[in-house]
């Protein structure tokens, strides 16, 4: 009984994943089959942490831009 229940849970995503799912939702490009893999895999801890630092890395890009054009 174990054995068959630790073979049916989904392994966890690896970071490279939880990455590619979070940039593909930014740009809001997904396919059908990926997002439903995704959706068994990744946890929700992985999505907002992941998001949290995509989006500062994204405005501190931006912030660097504008500072480095209007110099």
């Amino acid at each position: 009984m174990v054995a068959t229940a630790m073979a049916e849970t989904p392994r966890k995503a690896s970071p490279l994943q939880v990455v590619k799912a979070v940039l593909s939702a930014f740009i809001g490009i997904r396919k059908h089959a990926a997002h439903e893999h995704d959706a068994v895999t990744i946890t929700p801890v992985q999505v907002i942490v992941t998001g949290i630092i995509a989006a500062a890395v994204f405005v501190l890009s931006l912030v660097l831009l504008v500072r480095w054009i209007t110099s």
